[in-house]
C-alpha cells in the first residue's frame, strides 16, 4: 500500500465528500472548508471536516466557523489530522478557544486482506456475534455508557436512525452474552460498519467492549464479520478506534498491536461550545 496514494484518496473521496452522514443534516464546502451541520436542536454532531488553510488565512477562517456555529447556537468540533496545514493549526485552535480532545489513530488497510486475516475467526465459547435487533438500542447505549461514560447524548439513536433510513449504507452488529454465562443476554461488545456510496472506502466504527470481556477475541470476531460484510467495490477499510496508539503502534481492545502504516494521519477532534 503507497501511503501517499491512500492518503489521497482518503482525503478526496472521504474528507472532501459532500454527502451528509443522514438525511436532515447539512454537508457543504465553504471557502476553504467541509463542513456538516447537525439538525436544529441537536447537542452534538457538528463539525469541520478539511481545510485547506495557510499560515495567512488559518486564524481567519476558525473565525469565521466559530461565528456561523455560533449563530446557530451549536457546539462543534473541528478535525484536525497530522497532515492538515499549517502546521500549527491544533495550536491556533485551541488558541481561538478550542478544547482538544484526545488524539486518535487512523488505521487504513485493503479490506480484502483484512478479511483474509480474520477469516474464520469466531468469537469465544458463549458469545455470540449476530445483527442488531430493534430491541436491542437501549442495550447498546447502556454499553456506551459502561465502556466510555457520560451517555445521553443522542449518538446511538443516531445510528439506529442511519440504519432504520437506509439498511443498505450501515451494518450493525453485537457480541451477546449466551444463556450460560453469569450475566444471560448482556452485550459484551457493540460495532458497525459504514458503507460509503461512490467511494472505495468502508469504515469501521464503535467496538466498544466491556472490561470483563476484554483480551478474549470479542473484538477481532466483531472485525472479522464487518470486513466480510464489505463489499467487493469498498477496497480501503478504515478503523477509527483502537484503545491505544503511540507512535507507529496500535494497539486494539483485544491486545492486538498492529503497524500504522499510513504515519502522520493522527487525529485531533478539537470542540468548541459557543
Amino acid at each position: 500500500m503507497d501511503p501517499d496514494e491512500t492518503l489521497a484518496a482518503f482525503d478526496e473521496q472521504i474528507r472532501r465528500r459532500l454527502v451528509p452522514p443522514q438525511p436532515g443534516w447539512l454537508t457543504e464546502r465553504v471557502g476553504r472548508v467541509v463542513r456538516t451541520t447537525a439538525p436544529a436542536g441537536r447537542s452534538w454532531g457538528s463539525f469541520v471536516e478539511w481545510s485547506d488553510l495557510d499560515e495567512a488565512s488559518a486564524d481567519g477562517e476558525i473565525a469565521a466557523q466559530v461565528a456561523y456555529y455560533s449563530a446557530l447556537g451549536q457546539p462543534f468540533e473541528w478535525k484536525a489530522y497530522g497532515y492538515d496545514r499549517p502546521a500549527d493549526l491544533a495550536d491556533r485552535l485551541v488558541a481561538a478557544g478550542f478544547v482538544p480532545g484526545e488524539e486518535e489513530a487512523l488505521v487504513v488497510g485493503w479490506s480484502a486482506d483484512v478479511a483474509a486475516a480474520c477469516a474464520g475467526f469466531a468469537p469465544p465459547p458463549g458469545i455470540v456475534v449476530r445483527e442488531v435487533r430493534d430491541d436491542d438500542w437501549a442495550a447498546i447505549a447502556a454499553l456506551k455508557q459502561a465502556v466510555w461514560g457520560g451517555g445521553g447524548d443522542g449518538a446511538v439513536e443516531e445510528v439506529a436512525a442511519e440504519l432504520a433510513a437506509d439498511p443498505t449504507s450501515i451494518t450493525v452488529l453485537v457480541a451477546e452474552v449466551g444463556a450460560e454465562a453469569e450475566a444471560p443476554g448482556e452485550l459484551a461488545c457493540a460495532g458497525w460498519v459504514r458503507f460509503h456510496t461512490g467511494t472505495e472506502f468502508a469504515s469501521l466504527w464503535g467496538g466498544g467492549t466491556r472490561p470483563a470481556y476484554r483480551r478474549l477475541g470479542i473484538y477481532r470476531a466483531l472485525v472479522a464479520r464487518r470486513a466480510a460484510a464489505v463489499s467487493a467495490g469498498a477496497a480501503y477499510l478504515t478503523e477509527l478506534g483502537v484503545e491505544s496508539a503511540r507512535g507507529a503502534v496500535v494497539t486494539d481492545v483485544d491486545g492486538n498491536q498492529l503497524l500504522d502504516f499510513a504515519g502522520g494521519i493522527g487525529v485531533l477532534a478539537a470542540g468548541h461550545c459557543p
